[in-house]
């Protein structure tokens, strides 16, 4: 039998409810962290999903990656793989599990590696080592070429047998230095500062094959990158394949994709100079053919163009002569029309007696005019002065007065108009068209 409830009993839980619990107190009690580990039991679902385990030599534990996530991801991992993941630990109810939910997954140790690189780069962007306007081009055809890179490795065949094919005649000049482990980056700049030294070549190439950002990190290292940029000539860096990035690519004044673009971009293609040299070859010879037929057209039509001089003297006596004859018979023509001018101005010609009575007889009827006009004028100017009479006499008030109309005036002088404007006993002054007299208001009365 099962002893009998109590009020301080806890609570009976479901499972679900205890695991909802537990889920909730881990993922309150541990935040988003990082977890390295070797990867195993990796599964893609359907989905997209990826379900993998994390382990180590000690433990393990169950993972997963939703395709939200994983799409972000720059690689997909396989078992065996080292890697670090950011997750939230949780646990997952339905079946009471404890497991990683992963937000990013990167390999191991590369993201300490990468954070340095950014470090790096955003340092030496800053002083300009990776400005565009410090990169120098190339020449077109180079006549010694070198080469920084391991002598063992397949970099070096990719260039030698790329500059062969492209351009046998060029010189290489190989300046040995390992491309990979402890110590690689202090002898590659050595090699860098010793071609640029040394001055033996125009262009130089720093090559290495691809790898992981491990392999590749010796052209990561600061006095690397600072050798080539303080490189005498200009520097190809072609390290790694097309997606890998270096901050020696950054500092090189071009970067290629491959160790084989290194060597096409730096030499010449003999084939594409063969073909540009005949083609000038051929314009040569076109344009110097055009010259030679236009030279000899002009030769010709200046040799028929040239006489002997007695022919030129010759022709020059017969063209003065022409212009002599013109001259002479210009004269006579000019002659005979001054001749008929002056025949037709003779006639013409009065003599000064016959002139002065002309004058004197336009000056009398002149006078005649003028007299005229003046009689005419005065006449004007009375009727207008009679008009000006009438109309002033019209205006006279005497005449007004002589009418039977008289003229009512205050003793101040000033005219009455209106008999309101008066009052009893007023003396008013009236002025008739004979005489004045004087008055006194009685009584007014309105019209």
């Amino acid at each position: 039998m099962f002893p009998p409830d109590t009020a301080d009993s806890p609570p009976v839980l479901t499972v679900s409810a205890l695991n909802r619990l537990a889920r909730r107190a881990l993922e309150s009690q541990l935040p988003l962290l990082w977890v390295e580990g070797e990867i195993s039991n990796f599964t893609r679902a359907a989905s997209g999903h990826w379900y993998f385990s994390l382990k180590d030599d000690q433990a393990q534990v169950r993972c997963v990656m939703f395709r939200g996530r994983n799409q972000f991801a720059d690689f997909t991992p396989a078992n065996g793989d080292h890697v670090e993941i950011r997750a939230l630990p949780t646990l997952y109810e339905a079946r009471g599990e404890f497991q990683l939910g992963a937000e990013a997954i990167r390999r191991a140790g590369a993201g300490r590696l990468y954070e340095a690189f950014l470090r790096l780069k955003a340092k030496l962007e800053s002083e300009g080592l990776f400005d565009a306007a410090r990169k120098r081009p190339l020449p077109r055809v180079p006549r010694t070429l070198g080469v920084v890179t391991s002598p063992q490795a397949a970099a070096l065949r990719d260039v030698l047998t790329a500059l062969a094919r492209r351009w046998p005649g060029l010189a290489v000049i190989l300046y040995p230095a390992p491309v990979q482990g402890q110590g690689a980056g202090a002898r590659l700049a050595a090699a860098i500062q010793a071609a640029s030294a040394r001055a033996e070549c125009e262009v130089l190439l720093v090559v290495r094959g691809g790898g992981s950002l491990e392999d590749l990190w010796a052209f990561n290292e600061e006095f690397v990158v600072r050798a080539i940029a303080a490189a005498s000539m200009p520097v190809v860096s072609g390290v790694g394949h097309e997606t890998d990035f270096t901050l020696a690519d950054f500092a090189a004044d071009l970067r290629a994709p491959t160790p084989t673009a290194a060597a096409e971009l730096a030499s010449p293609l003999r084939d594409e100079l063969l073909n540009a040299l005949a083609a000038q070859s051929r314009r040569l010879v076109n344009a110097q053919t055009r010259r030679l037929l236009d030279a000899s057209q002009r030769l010709d039509f200046l040799a028929r163009r040239l006489l002997h001089p007695a022919e030129q003297l010759r022709l020059r006596q017969a063209a003065i002569g022409q212009i002599a004859g013109r001259l002479q018979r210009a004269i006579v023509a000019l002659q005979q029309r001054q001749w008929l001018r002056l025949n037709g101005t003779e006639p013409r010609l009065a003599s000064p007696a016959r002139l002065l009575q002309t004058h004197r007889q336009g000056l009398l009827a002149l006078a005649e005019r003028l007299s005229r006009a003046r009689s005419a004028h005065t006449t004007r100017q009375y009727l207008t002065l009679d008009r000006l009479a009438a109309s002033l006499a019209h205006l006279d008030p005497q005449r007004v007065l002589a009418r039977g109309y008289s003229l009512v005036q205050r003793a101040d002088g000033s005219v009455v108009q209106d008999a309101a404007a008066l009052h009893t006993g007023e003396a008013l002054d009236l002025r008739f068209h004979l005489g004045r007299a004087r008055a006194t208001i009685i009584s007014t009365r309105p019209d």
